[in-house]
């Protein structure tokens, strides 16, 4: 009975402190990993990796020149011969793999993920995590039905794919790009994000104790010159970016008029629109989900509130109550709803547009927040009295800030829903389900949730239109991507 005791007593001491990084592997410095092996540099570059809670480096990170690229690119093609050959099921055996060795070292993947990227340790845990793994499992199923996800039509795999990813969900985003390539008998070269390299490079040793065939999956690291490599490599057949649209539009320009099959997702500016027959309570929740998960690092967070008029005042001022119980701090303590902001460059940028919306003449909401004293942190923002032709409403802040807006009519939400650049994503608060799927059909997003924000799942494509990109992700609609027609 008394071990019993000491057992719950730990437990519970457990559960209530941060998560502890004692049992965590970390290297002090982090090699490319090309051709199955990782190698050093060629030009014997490193760059750090930074805590963004203190601002402390964690590690440092290679950095990959053209001659890395070269080499990765070299060793996907090789490795491309035999694994495109290779039968969908036994393919199919090597990416269950992965996902099974991802679930195992959940915790590590977790505890690193917020180390690296400053979110909160609950997201790490309950979603970007599970989430990867589920991505791994989902088109392990796929990679030997390839006949039914295209029927009536001889699909061959495209080649070597270069992908590169963003800094706000790095294992995630790996998944979503390495999986649906692999079950279609694709090769990969991916860049991670400079600022979040550690959990790609984690993934990188569980590919290698996978057995994954040498060449097939390389991951390299480096900044925009790293990235720009892998473009205009003229043996990568393919490319998969996230990430911002001015960088997009870069990709895009180097792209055209080659023969290489392009997918890109990009920014966005979400509206998430709360009708007077919502059940208030449950759609307040879904705000500060949907604007302050990932500290509004999200391309398709719910940045843009759209409250109509009959119940805006009780709306905005129970969402400035449940802002009050936000807790902004330590990414690893399990109490924490809102941790750092990725990096000090996107801080600034933040800081910016408030000053922005301020100078528009915006009423800003701030609630009372206590900061560590170091790193980068930011308090959950609402602007009110704002308008159409203000910045913050037109333009991508990639921070825990939000424009808030009130309608009367559907016709008039639904005109300044789809009054900015992007069409990436929407939310609807109704109790009909028939106003939900009117709009649906005139929201001009890829994604439209329902009662609900964020939500994901790796049954779902992922996706959107104007600046916010083209092509899809996830889904059956993830492996067209991937695949050419015969």
């Amino acid at each position: 009975m008394s071990k019993d005791k000491n057992i719950f007593k730990a437990t519970w001491a457990y559960a209530d402190a941060p998560e502890s990084t004692d049992h965590i592997k970390i290297k002090k410095q982090y090699e490319l990993f090309i051709d199955g092996e990782f190698v050093k540099p060629s030009k014997k570059k490193y760059f750090d990796t930074i805590d963004p809670s203190n601002q402390k480096k964690i590690a440092s990170i290679a950095e990959a020149s053209s001659d890395d690229i070269d080499k990765a690119v070299a060793a996907a093609n090789k490795a491309f011969t035999s694994w495109s050959k290779l039968p969908g099921k036994e393919r199919g055996k090597y990416i269950f793999r992965i996902a099974r060795l991802i679930q195992e070292r959940a915790r590590e993947f977790a505890v690193i993920e917020s180390l690296d990227g400053g979110k909160p340790i609950r997201e790490s845990r309950d979603i970007d995590i599970p989430l990867a793994a589920s991505h791994f499992f989902y088109y392990a199923g796929w990679a030997d039905k390839l006949e039914y996800a295209f029927p009536n039509r001889k699909v061959k795999p495209v080649g070597v794919a270069g992908q590169i990813i963003p800094w706000n969900f790095p294992l995630l985003m790996a998944a979503w790009k390495i999986a649906p390539a692999l079950a279609t008998g694709n090769t990969v070269v991916l860049k991670p994000a400079e600022t979040t390299s550690l959990t790609a490079l984690k993934l990188a040793e569980i590919i290698e104790e996978s057995g994954l065939p040498k060449g097939v999956v390389n991951i390299v690291t480096g900044a925009g010159e790293t990235g720009a490599a892998i473009v205009n490599h003229p043996d990568v057949d393919k490319i998969a970016f996230t990430g911002s649209t001015g960088v997009g539009k870069y990709i895009q320009k180097a792209t055209a008029g080659t023969a290489k099959k392009l997918t890109l997702e990009l920014g966005g500016k979400g509206a998430n629109i709360i009708f007077e027959d919502a059940a208030i309570d449950q759609a307040v929740e879904g705000i500060v989900n949907a604007i302050f998960f990932n500290q509004g690092h999200v391309c398709c967070a719910g940045s843009r509130l759209f409250v109509q008029e009959s119940v805006a005042d009780v709306v905005i001022q129970k969402l400035k109550s449940r802002m009050e119980t936000l807790i902004v701090g330590n990414p690893l303590d399990k109490n924490t709803d809102i941790g750092a902001i990725n990096s000090a460059k996107q801080l600034k940028t933040i800081k910016d547009y408030i000053k922005i919306g301020l100078n528009e003449g915006g009423e800003i909401y701030q609630p009372n927040c206590k900061f560590p004293k170091n790193g980068n942190w930011c308090a959950p923002t609402l602007f009110l009295n704002v308008s159409q032709s203000h910045r913050i409403v037109q333009e991508e802040i990639f921070g825990p800030v939000l424009a808030v807006q009130t309608f009367r009519t559907i016709d008039e939400v639904v005109e300044k829903a789809n009054n900015t650049p992007f069409g990436l994503s929407a939310g609807v608060w109704t109790q009909k389900g028939s106003k939900i799927f009117n709009l649906t059909q005139r929201l001009n997003a890829g994604v439209v949730w329902g009662n609900t924000f964020n939500k994901f799942d790796p049954t779902s494509p992922f996706g959107g239109y104007k600046e916010s990109g083209f092509g899809r992700e996830g889904g059956l609609h993830g492996l067209r991507g991937y695949v050419k027609f015969d």
